[in-house]
């Protein structure tokens, strides 16, 4: 493997260890598959140069080499979601494997929460600010932990999206963000009440403080000594889990991502449209808001149990 594309793998291994919550051996398995993807294509100009005929000649290549479906269908899919991270971090301007087909696997149902579980979450991470023994910095810690997810409870952003928030955001009076997001493609998500008010006190302590010259004034309302000048992913990451610990809850089940998924299958559970969710995630296809659709079966079979006149003789008890 390249050193450019050992640096590509590595930079997805980071985002699924930290946005997915990736388990060790899972990334190991990444790691390993992703090494033999780039092998194939190093004499082809590597990752970057790879195009649709290059990824079906691998997939060929896997078949003639013996692999069973579900190994082969475990490649692509790691194959994939490496071309879709590269996709949606700038590094390639297409997906060379977003019209191919191959060995298909059951989808696994995304990782959510549940309300109470999110309710707790919140609660915990406001601790720190009523907390009379928390310093300024501790205060501010855990202002802006309630901020995040606050923010990303109530509009289902990518974390991407999340941490690269201008400070303007917590200044706004509307009840909506307008976020740039794949593509440099605008949209409007929801902001609610509390994720308001979580944004204003954060933004209240960090200016006091700025004005005592304990933080630098910044554009970003997450601001961090990084190379992009905000919080990381991996940063925040790994408070959330170090909070899910606090709170009792399972670490390795918490994770941005998961709040993501959070913020959707809630919607989906309380009446949302399918249509309206794919917009406010930012999905250019609905087929990939369609992961969500079990709760919609759920809430569907409920409805006709509930609602029907022969629902309780059509459910066959």
């Amino acid at each position: 493997m390249s050193g450019r594309d050992r640096s590509l793998v590595g930079l997805f291994l980071d985002m699924m260890a930290s946005e997915r919550g990736a388990a060790k051996a899972t990334m190991a398995a990444y790691d390993a598959d992703l090494a033999d993807y780039a092998g194939f294509t190093k004499p082809s100009g590597g990752i970057l140069a790879a195009g649709p005929d290059l990824v079906r000649a691998y997939l060929e290549d896997l078949s003639h080499r013996g692999l069973k479906a579900s190994s082969a269908a475990r490649r692509l899919s790691a194959v994939r979601q490496l071309h879709r991270f590269l996709y949606a971090e700038g590094h390639r301007g297409d997906d060379p494997t977003a019209a191919l087909s191959g060995p298909r696997r059951a989808r696994p149902l995304p990782k959510t929460m549940s309300v109470k579980d999110v309710d707790r979450l919140l609660a915990v991470a406001r601790e720190g600010l009523d907390h009379p023994a928390s310093t300024d910095g501790e205060r501010l810690r855990s202002a802006r932990m309630s901020c995040l997810l606050e923010l990303l409870y109530a509009t289902g952003l990518r974390v991407s999206e999340l941490m690269a928030l201008p400070v303007s955001a917590a200044r706004t009076r509307d009840d909506f963000l307008i976020v740039r997001g794949k593509g440099a493609k605008e949209r409007l998500v929801p902001l609610t009440g509390a994720a308001k008010v979580a944004a204003r006190t954060y933004l209240d302590l960090r200016e006091a403080m700025s004005r005592r010259g304990a933080a630098k004034p910044t554009t970003h309302l997450f601001p961090a000594d990084s190379e992009s000048g905000h919080l990381t992913r991996q940063a925040f990451a790994r408070d959330l889990k170090a909070l899910a610990g606090a709170a009792g809850l399972r670490a390795d089940l918490v994770s941005p991502h998961v709040l993501r998924h959070a913020f959707a299958s809630h919607l989906l559970q309380n009446g949302a449209d399918l249509r309206v969710v794919q917009e406010l995630l930012g999905h250019a296809d609905i087929s990939t808001t369609q992961i969500y659709t079990h709760v919609l079966d759920e809430r569907l079979k409920a409805m006709v149990r509930d609602l029907h006149p022969m629902g309780d003789a059509s459910s066959g008890e």
